[in-house]
């Protein structure tokens, strides 16, 4: 059961909306459920970024278009009063991440040149045409304003003479590959285009972007430099230390705004650092945290938390959220004057907190959501979230409540899902959700698994389950242990035997949910992608008897040579799953002869993050033995296929789904 936080209504858990009217849709505008090409109504907004004096914020609203196949977006902005509608302010189709000048006079943001590369663009905040600042051959990416708006310290990758930029990716020269990280899925090899911080010209606008000053150098990837508010350093995450390519130890680290500057550790080596921000006076130094462990390598399950540390380094950094807190996530960290705010996973929700610099931690924005992007200025606090209905919207955030600053989504009416707890044999609770189909039944059912394992299913309109429900199907979906936001004991129950443990959650799960009479116990398949195509080909050998067939994605079936093989595979622990030895015995694949159901493999052609050889090994050993199995196999795609793949690859996918369970539920 959702426990109300502030700003929510004690019966339903849903933010309390106050002051300005959502827009009326009508019956025609909303049609019933969803189908695979409704993705196109699925629209995001962007981090908002707010003015100085907090009047205004702007964000980029961005949409799957299916007939450029490609997902376009703008900058729009919105009085955070409630007064007048949001307006669109870029004439951009694949505008992105704006952001306010501290002097409020610029909107930066990035925009692609004509080689389609991002680079940072500069419009006036008070209206007229935007200009380019900088020109990079692989683009830039995070950047944030000096603190007298004068200059911008950026994100950009370097490529190697001869790499990446002249369109002919194979006949460049053989990469000499010597780190165990070396590659990652969404972008590939990274050992030849390491991500620096620069810092640019003066903004001059409507000239030649100014030569920028290169800042770092180190062959590491850089990440987001944030201005301290004197202007004298900037704050970066990144992994310095020599024996980096061995762990996951990340610092946050100092230098001047200047080419050759010598970075000071402000970190003590035994953390993995990200998404820094400061206080106001610039003296503390608050960021997101895992422990990795005395040998940097044991990131299973560990619960992200909020850190503090002095600027100069002088005390080592103290956790101000617990282990069995909920899990501190989201785009970043934002100092106000009575705390640091931080989104959180917290039994399916993502909220937005205030942790004040003892520890303190009140919910701004909970419940129902799933908060995607805020932030804070004079006072005021803007949030993004998702809930049940829609795919997010803004709101301004308030002591008594929130109140919707836009009302976009429109063209479905999302079918409700209903919350329920059910007990494993051991007596352990495992929460999740039954999203119906209209009707009396009996329905066809499909379990549904998430990846991770350290992930969560959660409160929002979910794609997945809209489109499965909306075909006929009663779609039962969960987060057993191993997975987030429910605690660092919840998540690293499974180490040294995932399959078993997490089986026994879902099934369990599944019962429950199977004695309602509207479900069909005959007729249920299983689902799942990443981890949760591990677990699908585990249930399918393990527990057939249960299920009508299956459909597995993108999955782990092999961990040996998933090791070897996996962006991740160099550094995913043997205690997970028992010594090397045991590698077989915890391995899905292992036991493809015990599947007797049809079985549906889906995979990208450029996952890196779990490769083709996956889905081709285990295709191949059904296959050799006469099986029912089919591979559809996506080309140009990665690990994010079904999140952020090309608009008709997703509803390609959703159109094979569909006519598998056909054929088979």
């Amino acid at each position: 059961m959702t426990i109300p936080g502030p700003g929510v209504r004690p019966d339903d858990g849903i933010p309390v909306l106050k002051g300005r009217r959502r827009r009326a849709v009508t019956p025609a505008a909303r049609h019933s459920c969803m189908k695979p090409a409704d993705i196109a109504h699925l629209h995001s907004i962007s981090a908002p970024s707010l003015s100085p004096d907090g009047s205004r914020a702007v964000f980029a609203l961005t949409r799957p278009d299916l007939e450029e196949d490609a997902y376009l977006g703008s900058l729009w902005s919105v009085a955070t009063d409630g007064f007048g509608e949001p307006h669109r302010i870029t004439g951009g189709v694949r505008d992105r991440a704006p952001l306010y000048s501290p002097d409020g006079r610029w909107i930066a943001f990035l925009r692609p040149d004509d080689d389609s590369r991002p680079q940072i663009h500069v419009l006036p905040a008070d209206g007229g045409e935007a200009f380019k600042v900088t020109d990079h051959p692989l683009g830039a990416g995070a950047f944030s304003w000096s603190p007298d708006s004068t200059r911008l310290a950026y994100n950009a990758r370097i490529p190697e003479t001869g790499r990446y930029v002249d369109g002919t990716p194979d006949k460049e020269p053989p990469r000499r590959i010597t780190a165990l990280k070396y590659r990652i899925d969404g972008l590939g090899f990274f050992g030849d285009r390491w991500q620096q911080i620069f810092v640019s010209a003066p903004i001059e606008p409507f000239g030649e972007p100014g030569e920028p000053v290169q800042v770092t150098s180190a062959e590491t990837d850089h990440g987001r430099p944030t201005w301290t508010p004197d202007g004298t350093e900037l704050l970066f995450d990144a992994s310095l230390h020599p024996n980096r390519d061995l762990d996951l130890y990340q610092d946050v680290w100092a230098c001047a705004p200047e080419a050759g500057a010598e970075p000071r550790r402000i970190t003590r080596g035994d953390l993995s650092a990200r998404a820094v921000s400061l206080s106001e006076d610039g003296s503390t130094v608050y960021f997101i945290a895992d422990e990795p462990g005395e040998q940097g390598t044991d990131f299973v399950g560990r619960v992200s938390g909020l850190w503090s540390v002095p600027l100069d380094g002088s005390e080592a950094p103290r956790r101000l959220s617990g282990t069995e807190d909920p899990r501190m996530s989201g785009p970043g960290t934002r100092f106000t004057d009575r705390g640091v705010l931080v989104a959180g996973e917290n039994r399916g929700a993502v909220e937005l907190y205030r942790i004040t610099p003892e520890g303190e931690r009140s919910t701004l924005l909970g419940g129902r959501l799933e908060v995607q992007g805020f932030d804070h200025a004079a006072g005021v606090t803007v949030a993004v979230a998702a809930g049940e209905h829609d795919s997010g919207e803004l709101y301004v955030v308030e002591e008594s409540g929130a109140r919707a600053l836009t009302s976009f989504f429109e063209g479905v009416q999302p079918l409700p899902v209903t919350e329920s707890t059910a007990w494993a044999p051991d007596g352990y609770p495992v929460h999740g959700w039954v999203s119906m189909p209209e009707g009396e039944g009996p329905h066809p059912v499909i379990l549904m698994i998430h990846g991770g394992p350290f992930a969560q299913y959660g409160w929002q309109l979910f794609d997945e389950t809209q489109v499965y429900t909306r075909a006929g199907y009663a779609v039962v979906y969960c987060n057993p242990r191993g997975s987030s936001g429910y605690g660092q004991e919840h998540g690293r129950a499974i180490i040294g035997s995932v399959g078993a443990v997490s089986a026994t959650d879902l099934l369990a799960f599944l019962d429950a949910a199977l004695e309602d009479e509207r479900l069909d116990a005959s007729r249920v398949g299983v689902h799942g992608g990443s981890h949760g195509g591990f677990m699908t080909t585990w249930l399918a050998a393990h527990h057939g008897d249960r299920f009508k067939a299956a459909i597995s994605e993108r999955a782990v079936n092999a961990i040996e040579s998933f090791q070897g093989s996996s962006d991740i595979g160099a550094f995913f622990p043997e205690p997970l799953y028992g010594p090397s030895q045991t590698w077989a015995k915890e391995s899905p694949l292992t036991y493809a002869d015990q599947i007797d159901k049809p079985f549906l493999i889906i995979h990208s052609e450029q996952d890196w993050r779990c490769p083709l050889e996956q889905a081709q090994r285990l295709f191949v050993a059904l296959k050799l033995r006469g099986h029912e199995t089919e591979m559809l196999v996506f080309p140009g795609e990665g690990h994010e296929l079904t999140r952020s793949g090309l608009p008709s690859h997703r509803v390609a996918r959703f159109e094979a789904v569909l006519d598998w369970w056909q054929r088979h539920l």
